[in-house]
């Protein structure tokens, strides 16, 4: 059975304690709605802390995670 992008998601967060950026997601898994996946991880329970980062080359913040 073929795992959904929101399970080896999960199953990430879980393993990785430096957490999981929208850039990561779509390299591993092909995730171009990190956010969405998140959302409905926590639509289920899951206790997941989100926190901002900045690009040190172009200034662009993004979304960084983790599960609490």
């Amino acid at each position: 059975m073929k795992k959904s992008q929101t399970k080896k998601i999960l199953d990430y967060l879980v393993r990785h304690k430096k957490g999981l950026s929208p850039l990561e997601a779509l390299i591993k898994y092909g995730c171009y709605r990190l956010a969405s996946r998140i959302n409905d991880l926590r639509s289920n329970g899951y206790l997941i802390i989100t926190e901002m980062e900045q690009n040190k080359t172009t200034g662009s913040r993004y979304a960084r995670y983790f599960m609490k």
